[in-house]
């Protein structure tokens, strides 16, 4: 135990006795240790008790010799920045065999009305939740998403799903196709359905002119800032979320990098880094939660815990917390370690080439950075 963690448990230790002092130091059982389970539904998960607010485990699985980030990302039902996030220091493009990759598949559900489709861009995840069932715990769907980069930013608000469509084409808005000719690589005015087409085989329209929910023929670019303002899902997952989704269903798009959530009697705290355009900023944020937060007994956060929580706001690994135990690690003790799922696909890129692909989108996000201020929020 660190000794900042002490101090911060001595004052809620003075009348707690041996026994709890016992429970604090008592060491996690070695990952070698641990059995190695089948790994959760990475999209489905259930809301057995009214006042839970946090669904799904911390998971921990051992990365192979030719696994990358992404190829576990996919896998377990994450996108690339949350798992980056996640695991610091980890080499995302050859973790190497045998190196454990935390993977952060537990989830604070929206402090919102759970109805339809709820969009959280800084934390890049929707999830929907569908009608309930008499008698039957409510489920909630989860799926990472792109969202649009800087000067491109996916509008916040509520709205709804006006239309629907299988294998689309894509009309290119004069701005990309501008940005586009800019770098190179031109655009013509309409992309046919196809694999060159980068909404995929699904689209969801909402009604906000130019914005749509769609899949990619990139997903390697899931789970970052990559779109030009619109919300892009891998393939499989937009293919399941089509059926489910009804023209008329209501979307609601939030921005809250910071979120509190009960299960049972443990409060959890997730966060994530600020969108670097957000105008509010974490400080902001992060005190106007505090403040509204309040414990299991109605009674203000005191001054140890808020002081807790601003150090792991500090540094966002976009893992639930349970506060109480004053240890950004405790999900450690509590991960489960799963069986390693990733399939070799035939056709999938080389290593090389996502690192390409990869590196593109970083090097066109750079290259936004620098003049987007121009650019309207239109595209894919």
């Amino acid at each position: 135990m660190t000794a900042r963690r002490a101090a911060l448990l001595l004052p809620l230790l003075v009348l707690g006795g041996c026994a709890a002092l016992d429970d604090l130091w008592a060491p996690a059982v070695p990952l070698n240790e641990r059995p190695v389970e089948e790994p959760l539904d990475p999209n489905t998960f259930l809301i057995e008790a009214p006042g839970q607010g946090v669904v799904g485990e911390p998971q921990i699985v051992f990365a192979s010799d030719s696994d990358t980030l992404s190829d576990l990302a996919r896998a377990y039902g994450l996108g690339y920045d949350e798992i980056v996030a996640a695991n610091p220091g980890v080499d995302p493009w050859l973790p190497g065999a045998g190196t454990p990759i935390l993977l952060p598949t537990q989830y604070v559900l929206p402090d919102v009305q759970r109805r339809g489709v709820i969009l959280n861009i800084a934390t890049k995840r929707l999830f929907f939740f569908p009608q309930a069932v008499d008698g039957e715990p409510r489920e909630v769907k989860t799926y990472p998403i792109g969202i649009g980069r800087v000067g491109w930013e996916t509008p916040l608000g509520e709205t709804a799903v006006v239309a629907k469509a299988r294998d689309p084409q894509w009309f290119v808005p004069a701005t990309v196709r501008r940005e586009h000719a800019e770098m190179g690589n031109p655009l013509p005015a309409v992309v046919p359905p196809g694999p060159d087409n980068p909404l995929g085989n699904r689209v969801l329209k909402l009604d906000m002119p130019g914005y749509l929910i769609h899949g990619t023929n990139s997903p390697y670019g899931v789970g970052m800032r990559v779109s030009h303002g619109c919300v892009r899902l891998y393939p499989e997952n937009i293919e399941r979320l089509y059926e489910l989704v009804d023209i008329g269903e209501t979307v609601t798009i939030i921005n809250e990098p910071f979120q509190f959530g009960y299960r049972g009697d443990v409060l959890y705290f997730e966060a994530h880094a600020s969108l670097e355009d957000d105008e509010l900023g974490p400080d902001v944020r992060l005190a106007a939660l505090l403040d509204a937060q309040v414990d299991a007994n109605g009674a203000p956060l005191n001054d140890h815990l808020r002081r807790y929580v601003g150090e792991v706001a500090a540094d966002p690994q976009g893992i639930p917390v349970g506060i109480f135990e004053l240890d950004p690690d405790e999900y450690m003790a509590r991960a489960r370690v799963v069986q390693n799922t990733v399939e070799t696909d035939p056709d999938a890129p080389t290593l090389t080439e996502v690192r390409e692909m990869m590196e593109e989108i970083e090097a066109e996000i750079a290259a936004e950075k620098e003049g987007s201020a121009a650019n309207p929020p239109e595209g894919s």
